[in-house]
Parts: structure tokens; sequence; C-alpha cells
């Protein structure tokens, strides 16, 4: 059983792969793609995650917007894949992904008790505005935040300072909720109470800073806090 957290002022959730279904944004192009949808949603991702780290390691910032781009534009080339019309395709379907299906009672049941909700993403405001509005979720934050405020990505640890500067609270006092590994260690590194919603079973990043609690599921989230 999840150990429940205690002394929480915040819940702050990821987007992308946390809120958000992003590999399923290729499911909008399958028809175009056939059996190569999966290995371009799969490398798509993984080249945004990579070139974010390394644009913040090579102190050349750009927003996330523009990140997603160069990274599909590899990935379709890796693939051999020339299909402008796709590109723009999935680019704009980017802007509206499907929240999981956990997410709107999760959010109903904290917003029932009274907890104060935000977002902490890698995406630009642009991204983030889009993405909420279209899934009907723009209601429930209380604050949206933006790596884009201080120009570098996840983790690096002034992204997450970004939460208690606005809150006006401590770092410990902040349930921080990521389904993705390199996340869960940058968040618990800096002193929040993390939560990995390990959504497809990954085993634990071997990292010197560890979840506070495992979760399959959005749904079991409200447990851990009452």
């Amino acid at each position: 059983m999840p150990v429940p957290l205690s002394g929480i002022s915040v819940c702050v959730f990821d987007a992308y792969g946390t809120l958000f279904d992003v590999k399923g944004v290729v499911e909008t192009g399958r028809a175009r793609l056939g059996d190569r949808a999966a290995p371009l949603a799969d490398l798509w991702r993984r080249k945004q995650l990579e070139y974010s780290w390394l644009r913040s390691l090579m102190g050349r910032h750009s927003d996330f917007w523009h990140v997603t781009g160069e990274s599909l534009d590899f990935a379709m080339e890796a693939l051999g894949i020339d299909d402008p019309g796709l590109r723009a395709s999935l680019m704009e379907a980017y802007l509206s992904p499907a929240a999981y299906a956990d997410v709107r009672e999760t959010l109903d049941r904290l917003r029932g008790a009274d907890r104060r909700l935000a977002i902490l993403s890698n995406g630009s405001p642009t991204m983030l505005t889009a993405a909420t509005k279209a899934a009907g979720l723009g209601g429930y934050f209380d604050a949206i935040l933006s790596v884009e405020q201080v120009g570098i990505f996840k983790p690096h640890p002034t992204t997450y300072r970004l939460v208690p500067d606005h809150f006006d609270c401590t770092s410990a006092e902040i349930a921080f909720m990521s389904s993705n590994g390199w996340d869960v260690a940058g968040a618990s590194a800096f002193g929040f109470q993390v939560v990995w919603v390990n959504r497809s079973g990954q085993p634990r990043e071997v990292l010197p800073a560890h979840p506070h609690a495992e979760i399959a599921s959005l749904a079991d989230l409200p447990g851990l806090l009452s």
C-alpha cells in the first residue's frame, strides 16, 4: 500500500503523459501511417525529451512548441516519412491531446475536498492553454505554470521553484504528480512529496531521488491525501 502524504497545501500535476495522452496524438494520423504509427509516436516523444534536456545543457533554450516540431521532423525523417500535410496535422493535434480517462473524476474529487490544484509543465503557455481548454479542464486549476517563465526545462531545480514561489509555501507542502520517471526524480530531489503515476508499470529510475508513493492510476490519488 502506498504511504499517505501529509501536510499538503497544493496538488501539482505534470501535463504531458500525466494528464494528457501525448502518444495518442499520432492516432489522428494512423490512416496515413499504418504500422509506422507506433514507432513514430515512440521516437517523437523520446526525441522531444532528449532535445529539451540537450537544449538546457547547451544553454540554447527554445520553447516546447519549437522543440516538439524539431523532434517530429527528426522522427519523420528517421522513419522515411515525407508528408508535410501529415506533419501539420500532427502538430495541430498536439494542441488538443486527449485527457486520460481518470483525470476528470480525480480533479473533481480533489476540488470537492477544497484542494488547491496546479499544473507545472515544460509546455509553453499557448500549448497548455489550448490543451486544458480542449479537454475542458481549465477551470480546475488555480495556476498553470510553464517553464517558459524561467527559460529552462524540467528537471532543472529552477523550474520546480516556480510552484512554492507562486503559492507562497514550502516545497514539502507540495504534492507533485508525474508519470515520467525523470520528472519524479527531479521533483523529489527538489523537495516535493512526489507521487509517481506509473501507468505502464515501468521500473523505477536508478537515480538518487525517489517517489514518496507510486500509483497505477490518478484515481488512487485522493486516497493518499485524505
